[in-house]
């Protein structure tokens, strides 16, 4: 029965009174059904990306942030088979960057290297933002939890410790200029937390940069400066500055000589940073995967945890919806922050 079937519709397609459109319609039909199962396949396997990725940074060249990037670029090309650039632009505590970020094409090859303190600090601290911190990104995938340091020149305040630098400090009101990597960033925030809880009167000078910040402490133009641990290792093992205090709850592995400031005069003093990557609002949940994917396998080598560690870093790992949350919590935390020593900026 099946044969008699089968030659009953061959000789049906194939005979004369079969027009020529019937057939071309017959064909056309087969033609969508195949398009149709083939649709699903294209949508689960993307194309990005395709050209290079760049990546705004909002610090200077050099500074920590950009020392972690460059750690992570040869892994991150490799895991996404694309060009990594980075683009400096920095000022403004990093919301020069930010902004080109927020208002780029959501492509997944403009993205921003964020930090606690563009994402965290800054909302809170300016009172006007060319974009809005939450709104306007996608927060995709942490790299480091960053640990500052109290680092002092001492030719220009010669202590050895944390209580000393406070006595000095408050024996002399106004007399004494601390640095930071430009306002609003977490070096700034974390020195006027410090003031305000040991009750110090001092003049803070922002810099555009870690470079130029750590460059004005070892000229003697200001006296200190909390600043990352990986940007000041070198100056510290060549004996030009000295190390008082982490701001962590912990010692860091790379200097675990050096004690936290809480355990020093503060207690319960603890300002820690994070770096992560953003993309601007509206990006693809798969683009904003591979991209986290591609974070998790750099940080799970070991050669690259081992480099950022050794540089005072702790590498994080967390999926873009543990990253979300973590963004939301240190926002809320640097808020209250940022109230409690009524920094502001115009």
């Amino acid at each position: 029965m099946f044969r008699t079937a089968t030659r009953r519709i061959s000789s049906a397609f194939h005979s004369s009174r079969a027009s020529r459109a019937s057939r071309l319609a017959a064909g056309l039909g087969l033609l969508a059904a195949l398009s149709t199962l083939a649709a699903p396949a294209r949508a689960q396997d993307p194309a990005w990306p395709t050209q290079p990725i760049t990546i705004l940074m909002g610090f200077t060249a050099g500074s920590g942030v950009d020392m972690v990037g460059r750690t992570l670029q040869e892994s991150l090309q490799k895991s996404l088979k694309a060009t990594i650039i980075y683009d400096y632009r920095p000022g403004a505590g990093g919301n020069v960057a930010s902004e080109v970020v927020a208002h780029a094409k959501p492509d997944g090859y403009t993205l921003l290297l964020g930090t606690a303190a563009t994402h965290g600090i800054n909302p809170a601290l300016y009172k006007s933002l060319p974009f809005d911190a939450e709104a306007d990104f996608t927060p995709v995938a942490p790299l480091v939890e960053v640990s500052n340091v109290l680092t002092v020149n001492p030719a220009v305040i010669d202590v050895k410790s944390v209580k000393e630098f406070i006595e000095k400090v408050k024996a002399n009101p106004g007399k004494y200029n601390y640095a930071s990597t430009g306002n609003g960033t977490g070096t700034h925030l974390a020195f006027a937390e410090f003031n305000a809880r040991a009750g110090l009167d001092m003049v803070h000078v922002p810099y555009k940069g870690g470079p130029d910040a750590l460059q004005a402490v070892l000229k003697g133009e200001v006296c200190c400066i909390f600043n990352q641990v990986q940007s000041v290792l070198p100056q510290y093992r060549a004996g030009k500055v000295r190390l008082l205090g982490v701001t962590t709850k912990s010692h860091v592995a790379v200097i675990p000589e050096v004690p936290t400031i809480a355990e020093s005069g503060l207690p319960g003093f603890n300002s820690t940073i994070w770096f992560g990557f953003f993309g601007p609002k509206g990006l693809d949940p798969k683009i904003s995967k591979k991209i986290n994917d591609a974070v998790k396998v750099a940080l799970e080598t070991p050669a690259i945890r081992q480099k950022l560690i050794e540089a005072g870093n702790s590498p994080r790992i967390e999926t873009v919806e543990q990253f979300r949350t973590t963004v939301k919590a240190d926002r809320q935390k640097w808020a209250g922050v940022v109230r409690s020593v009524g920094a502001s900026i115009d």
